[in-house]
C-alpha cells in the first residue's frame, strides 16, 4: 500500500483502528509514514506517544473537548466536522491550534455533507476562517459501500463515482484555498484501484490484516489474510456435524457476510500448521455465534479428526472488530504484540 501511495504520488495516512498497536504502528514508519488516521479520541491519545499527526476520522464529539484541548497543545491534531453547532462550539472553548476536514457524503450515506450542499459547505468554510485556531485541511470521504461490492470491477465502479464527486469540490474550492486536499480512505477501493489522480491522500486501515469480507468483496486473495483467532474445541456432536468451540459474539463480534456458496458465516476454518494456519478446509465454517459459544459447520469426513482441547483456527469475518475484542496480538515465533 505504501508503493502504491508513492506510485500515484499521494500521501499515506493509514487508518490505525484495525490494529491499534504502537508497535505495529513502528512497522508504518520503516516504510516512509509519518502521518496517522485514527477512529477515535482515545485512539488519538494513545498513538500521540509517538505519533505527531492525527486525523481523527470520525465527526468531532464536543463534549471530549478536554480530550481534545490536551491533544492540540502537542501534536497536529485534524478533526473531522460536518455541522455549523460544532464549530461554534470550538469558537468558545477551543484553546490551541488544529486542524478541520470537512467530511463529505461520497456515497456511503453514514455521515457528512453531501457534496451538493454547497451552502453549507460555504457557511461551514466561512466560520473556520473567522477562528485563528482552526485551519481549513480540505474535504474528506469514505466509500465504505464498497464494502456491498462482490467483484473488482464493482470496486472500481464505485471507487470512480466516489471521487469524482469530491475531486468537484476540490475544483470548485481550491481557488479560494490552495492548500486544501482531498483524502479518501477505505481498504477495497485502495487494494483494487489505480486512479487516484487528483487526489491528495488515502487512508486504509483493514488491508493491514484483510479478512474474509475483504475476500469475498474482492479486495484480498484468502492467503493474504493475515491474522486468524485460535479457538479451543469444548463439545463435539456428531448427530449434527458440529463443533462447539470458545469463540462467541465477545471474540469475533456479530459480524457476518453471506458466503456465495455456505451462506451466512461468521467466520471460515483454515488447516492447522502448528503455530501457524493453512487453507481454510472446504464446507467447515462458523455458522453461528452467542456470547462465548461458537458453532462450527463440520463435513461428516471430517469429525474424527477433531478432539477435545484442540485448537481451531477461525478466520475473521471482520479482523478490526476481532482485534478490538482480544486486545493482544501472538506472534508464530511465540511473541506478544500489544494494543491500547
Amino acid at each position: 500500500m505504501a508503493e502504491k501511495a508513492a506510485r500515484n504520488k499521494v500521501e499515506f495516512r493509514p487508518h490505525f483502528k484495525t490494529h491499534q498497536s504502537l508497535e505495529i504502528g513502528r512497522w508504518f514508519k520503516e516504510f516512509g509514514v509519518k502521518k496517522a488516521t485514527v477512529s477515535s479520541l482515545k485512539m488519538a491519545s494513545y498513538f500521540a506517544q509517538e505519533w505527531d499527526d492525527i486525523t481523527v476520522a470520525f465527526p468531532a464529539n464536543i463534549l471530549e473537548i478536554d480530550t481534545i484541548n490536551e491533544l492540540a497543545s502537542k501534536i497536529q491534531l485534524n478533526l473531522c466536522v460536518e455541522n455549523l453547532e460544532v464549530l461554534l462550539f470550538l469558537e468558545k472553548h477551543l484553546k490551541s491550534s488544529l486542524g478541520v476536514f470537512l467530511k463529505v457524503d461520497i456515497g456511503y450515506n453514514r455521515t457528512g455533507i453531501k457534496t451538493s450542499s454547497i451552502p453549507l459547505i460555504d457557511t461551514l468554510l466561512s466560520k473556520i476562517k473567522e477562528n485563528p485556531k482552526i485551519s481549513f485541511k480540505g474535504f474528506l470521504g469514505h466509500a465504505g459501500h464498497a464494502y456491498n461490492c462482490r467483484s473488482k470491477e464493482a470496486i472500481e465502479a464505485v471507487h470512480q463515482k466516489s471521487i469524482d464527486k469530491i475531486i468537484a469540490l476540490k475544483k470548485q474550492y481550491k481557488p479560494q484555498h490552495p492548500d486544501l486536499i482531498i483524502s479518501i480512505g477505505d481498504t477495497p477501493t485502495c487494494s483494487v484501484s489505480e486512479n487516484f489522480n487528483d487526489i491528495d491522500e488515502i487512508r486504509p486501515g483493514n488491508f493491514v490484516y484483510y479478512d474474509l469480507t475483504q475476500n469475498i468483496i474482492g479486495s484480498n486473495e484468502i492467503n493474504e489474510i493475515a491474522v486468524a483467532m485460535a479457538c479451543p474445541i469444548v463439545s463435539k456432536h456428531e448427530d449434527r456435524n458440529e463443533i462447539v468451540i470458545y469463540g462467541g459474539g465477545i471474540h469475533f463480534s456479530k459480524d457476518r457476510v453471506e458466503d456465495p456458496n455456505d451462506g451466512v458465516i461468521f467466520g471460515r476454518i483454515a488447516e492447522s500448521k502448528g503455530t501457524l494456519w493453512g487453507d481454510p478446509i472446504d464446507k467447515m465454517f462458523l455458522k453461528s455465534l452467542s456470547q462465548e459459544h461458537g458453532i462450527v459447520s463440520v463435513p461428516k469426513e471430517k469429525m474424527k479428526s477433531f478432539e477435545i482441547g484442540s485448537l481451531l483456527w477461525v478466520l475473521p469475518v471482520h479482523s478490526c472488530m476481532t482485534a478490538d475484542l482480544m486486545k493482544k496480538i501472538h506472534t508464530p515465533n511465540g511473541g506478544v504484540i500489544n494494543m491500547m
